[in-house]
């Protein structure tokens, strides 16, 4: 019977998807394990919360089952199977915010057997910590090109090169600060290139991205600065290899996995100092940290291009820091150690 369930309940596939997916995919190889809710990119086919109250009634040789959680939803789910049908599991949930939770977030939280943060920064912020178990990405999903511009110029876009910002496209992601680099760009000794805004506009956020598409129209730059939308998982490590950079700009970001997948893929990167940034920069040998305006991030992009071999010593580095500090296998290893906690009464 299976001991460990993970659930999923969001429809989109958002950042917390993304890393819930990666450590799905190899806790099937070490667990009998069910995933709850939505499905997952290469995960087991998801079954239903009633399904997985069933199946949480027959523990086997475990005390009790798990139930991994990472979003209020399925906090209150796994409280309820607990607390109110007295069924036998506990709960583990894992938090990236480097802020307050509102009140009832807080709350939920606090219900939590266990917490584990992917920051000492987000350690801070919650109780019952388990532990802090940094994101990892799977660097053989994630590898860098045998030839960039051959992988460049197949994906269509043009130019003699491509950077990118991906994620959902809000103020708060910084998507405005990178489309003004990108036109400043554009407007340089590098305009041959193409800037990509890759990720979703919720409703309320389509406004902001008209206002993006207009500034991009107003200045000529439509054929460079592309807006491409959501890009799907299966097709995102082709995309990012061929990329010649990843530029991520937030205002605000819990911890932030596009990097990691950059780095792995041997693109370098340039970000704010938001989320866990800093750390994967390994003081400037893997990407670089800057204060967000176009004259910052335009001072990187024209040097890196224009000097192949300082951009290829980054990727490298970048490529070797996340097989050595951010391997999934890492945060798989975190993980267990918690579960294993748990099991054991500790």
């Amino acid at each position: 019977m299976p001991q460990l369930f993970v659930t999923n309940f969001n429809r989109n596939f958002t950042g917390v998807s993304a890393t819930a997916a990666n450590v799905v995919r190899q806790q099937t190889k070490n667990h009998d394990m069910r995933l709850v809710g939505q499905a997952l990119p290469d995960c087991p086919a998801p079954i239903s919360v009633a399904e997985a109250r069933r199946l949480s009634r027959d523990t086997g040789d475990k005390p009790f089952a798990i139930w991994h959680v990472r979003r209020n939803p399925e906090m209150r789910a796994a409280i309820w199977a607990r607390d109110v049908l007295r069924l036998p599991i506990k709960t583990v949930f894992t938090s990236a915010a480097q802020r307050w939770h509102s009140a009832y977030p807080r709350w939920l939280i606090s219900k939590m057997n266990r917490v584990i943060a992917t920051t000492p920064e987000a350690a801070e912020f919650v109780p019952n910590l388990a532990g802090v178990v940094p994101h990892g990405v799977d660097t053989e999903l994630y590898v860098p090109a045998a030839n960039r511009a051959k992988d460049w110029d197949a994906q269509g876009y043009g130019g003699r090169f491509g950077i990118a910002s991906i994620g959902r496209i809000r103020p708060e992601k910084g998507t405005d600060r990178f489309v003004a680099a990108m036109i400043e760009l554009m407007q340089g000794p590098n305009s041959d290139g193409r800037a990509l805004v890759i990720g979703k506009a919720t409703s309320e956020h389509q406004g902001f991205l008209n206002t993006l598409k207009e500034t991009v129209n107003k200045a000529g730059l439509a054929k460079n600065i592309l807006f491409p939308g959501e890009v799907p998982a299966a097709q995102m490590p082709a995309l990012m290899r061929s990329l010649s950079f990843v530029v991520q700009l937030p205002r605000y970001e819990g911890y932030g996995m596009v990097p990691l997948e950059a780095m792995a893929s041997g693109v370098p990167f340039i970000a704010t100092n938001a989320g866990h940034y800093e750390a994967f920069s390994d003081g400037g040998r893997a990407g670089y940290i800057v204060d967000g305006s176009p004259a910052s991030v335009c001072q990187h992009l024209n040097r890196l291009l224009d000097d192949e071999s300082t951009a290829n010593d980054l990727s490298m580095h970048a490529r070797k820091f996340v097989q050595t500090h951010h391997a999934i296998a890492n945060e798989v290893a975190g993980i267990e150690a918690v579960y294993e906690q748990l099991w054991r009464g500790d």
